[in-house]
């Protein structure tokens, strides 16, 4: 390999990618300097993802070339990757869910000694060592499927960093990440590029952009639009590159005054659960979006799971209609005479089936509703699933096609229209808007404000605080298990959000005290 650092690190040239009659990259051309951190940016579906794999080996370009650091490089395997130093972090990830920590650290290349056996005790104390040298800690003998999903995206990206890569792809690293741990990740990243590696970085978040990148590339259905230095283009001009088209407003308007909402409809008193939420109370009204705000591990997954049937309540009560009533799992959350659907965390693994058809996803859980005689009434199932696709402005193509198939955006557009068909009258939303591009982001939030227009009501919580602000009506802030202030109207800001957030305002009452 050249030591000329004007040779870019990674040139791709002409490269078109067809799966059957879908074109996933088009003759995409550009390149990336050596020691450059990389934005590529584009929709959900733009081709940033059948990049990543090209170049990660996972896939090969139907038509094309690329480059590292000016050579040819037939990338027909992960291992062909890693011997020009490519290494990457998915967003869905590689880790192998019932292998501990350590192992999975270790997969492919454990280190192993004379005898052919793998050396443990020194790859334990090398693993160990590269963890703490990251600032994380977590248990090297356990389970990655046991943990939460922040502490195995932090692995995956632990794992690419400890094969010491010339070239980094972080696709959409920070999708599961927030606050403390997006600034870890920038710390990584500095350490990375001051060290001399190319960092390829997908991201859906601008001000991730504007923080860690140095130079971007949008592709737009699977063509390259444009490669500048980020700070060459403004975010408007970079919204209106990746969708083909202007958002004027990217969040719709509030309503005017509370007096738009009506009785509540959800409720919990003295909520304990888990090992983190102790002593929750708050009503969610009818038409009303209520966010919740709070770094990871304060205690809102366990919120969420709860008002679904999905958590054991140690103590407190659930109300929904001003009644206590018991959730003791998801079928009695989906009684008519509560009505409410849950969009968890991880779409993948915990709101979808990928190898079912959208249609087959959406009707899962009233399938029910559509059985005579124990068959299922096919065009009343179309009928009422055709009618939540295209509120959700999801291809009908997903009335027949497996949901794996799609991008990202549909799949999360699939589990929410599983509710629609449901006729859910209360949304549990848990960072809805995970890896998803902005312009389908712009769309999902029409549709939840339109939702509680008709009556409806969402319970919203994520990791972008600038969604918090613009779409709730009101905001709980959790820390440390207990609502450490609320907001609503006007009072809810970026910085009266981040305040009890972090603790701050917990510090200034003890110092008062």
């Amino acid at each position: 390999m050249t030591s000329d650092k004007t040779i870019p690190a990674v040139e791709v040239d002409g490269i078109r990618k067809a799966f059957g009659p879908t074109v996933a990259l088009d003759g995409v051309s550009f390149s990336i300097a050596q020691g450059a951190v990389h934005a590529l940016l584009g929709e959900n579906g733009a081709g940033k993802s059948t990049l990543v794999k090209l170049l990660s080996g996972l896939v090969r370009p139907s038509e094309g070339h690329v480059r590292i650091l000016g050579q040819d490089a037939a990338l027909a395997s992960p291992r062909s990757a890693h011997a020009h130093g490519i290494q990457t972090a998915f967003q869905e990830m590689t880790l192998v869910r019932d292998l501990s920590v350590l192992d999975n650290m270790l997969l492919p290349y454990a280190p192993m000694g004379i005898t052919g056996l793998v050396r443990r005790a020194a790859a334990r104390k090398s693993v160990q060592r590269h963890i703490e040298d990251l600032g994380f800690s977590v248990d090297l003998d356990a389970e990655v499927g046991t943990l939460e999903l922040s502490v195995r995206q932090k692995i995956e990206i632990a794992r690419a960093v400890y094969r010491k890569p010339k070239i980094l792809l972080l696709d959409e690293p920070t999708s599961t990440l927030a606050g403390r741990d997006v600034d870890w990740l920038g710390d990584i990243i500095a350490r990375l590029k001051a060290a001399g590696t190319t960092i390829v970085f997908i991201t859906h978040r601008m001000r991730e952009v504007r923080a860690f990148c140095d130079t971007l590339t949008i592709l737009r259905n699977g063509r390259h639009i444009v490669t500048a230095p980020a700070k060459a283009i403004s975010d408007a001009d970079v919204i209106e590159k990746i969708i083909g088209r202007s958002i004027e407003q990217t969040f719709p308007p509030k309503p005017d005054s509370a007096l738009a909402f009506g009785a509540p409809v959800l409720g919990v008193r003295d909520l304990k659960v888990g090992r983190k939420l102790d002593g929750v109370n708050f009503d969610l009204r009818r038409g009303e979006i209520l966010g919740v705000a709070g770094l990871q591990g304060m205690g809102q997954q366990d919120l969420f799971l709860a008002c679904f049937g999905m958590a054991e309540i140690e103590r407190g009560a659930v109300l929904v209609d001003g009644r206590k009533v018991s959730l003791a799992s998801p079928a009695d959350a989906l009684r008519p005479n509560m009505a409410i659907g849950l969009v968890p965390e991880d779409r993948k693994s915990e709101g979808l089936f990928l190898k079912l058809s959208g249609r087959q996803n959406a009707t899962l859980p009233v399938v029910s509703r559509f059985t005579r005689f124990g068959l299922i009434d096919g065009p009343a199932e179309t009928q009422a699933v055709d009618a939540a696709f295209s509120t959700v402005e999801v291809d009908r193509r997903a009335l027949w096609t497996r949901a794996g198939a799609f991008s990202g955006g549909n799949q999360q557009k699939i589990a929410i229209a599983k509710w629609l068909v449901a006729q859910s009258r209360i949304l549990l939303l848990f960072d809805p808007t995970r890896g998803i591009d902005v312009g389908t982001k712009h769309e999902l939030y029409v549709m939840m404000r339109d939702y509680v227009a008709a009556g409806g009501s969402i319970l919203l919580h994520s990791t972008e605080i600038p969604e918090l602000v613009h779409l709730s009506d009101r905001v709980l802030v959790l820390y440390d298990g207990r609502i450490a202030a609320e907001l609503e109207g006007e009072a809810i800001t970026e910085p009266a959000i981040m305040r009890p957030a972090l603790g701050q305002d917990h510090v200034r009452e003890a110092v008062a005290a």
